[in-house]
């Protein structure tokens, strides 16, 4: 487990390097908003695939419902 999330924290840092730096003051929340709602995203999808029942349901239930949260947090990303 400790391998897995320091992969996906190596991927998300390599691909939004901005996640990690600060903001000035006065900044906005887009930084902070875009690590929550990946978290959420990662918890939304695994529930989505822990709910789906036996294994062949599961990786289908994935394969559709992964994009569709993806699409939905980023669109409610602030501006």
């Amino acid at each position: 487990m400790k391998r897995l999330f320091s992969l996906l924290t190596g991927l998300a840092l390599a691909v939004r390097p901005e996640i990690a730096l600060a903001e000035e003051v006065g900044g906005g929340y887009e930084g902070i908003a875009s690590v929550y709602f990946t978290f959420i995203g990662l918890i939304l999808i695994f529930g989505a695939y822990d709910v789906m029942g036996p294994k062949p349901y599961r990786k289908k239930a994935m394969m559709v419902i992964t994009p569709v949260i993806a699409i939905a947090l980023y669109l409610m990303l602030p501006a």
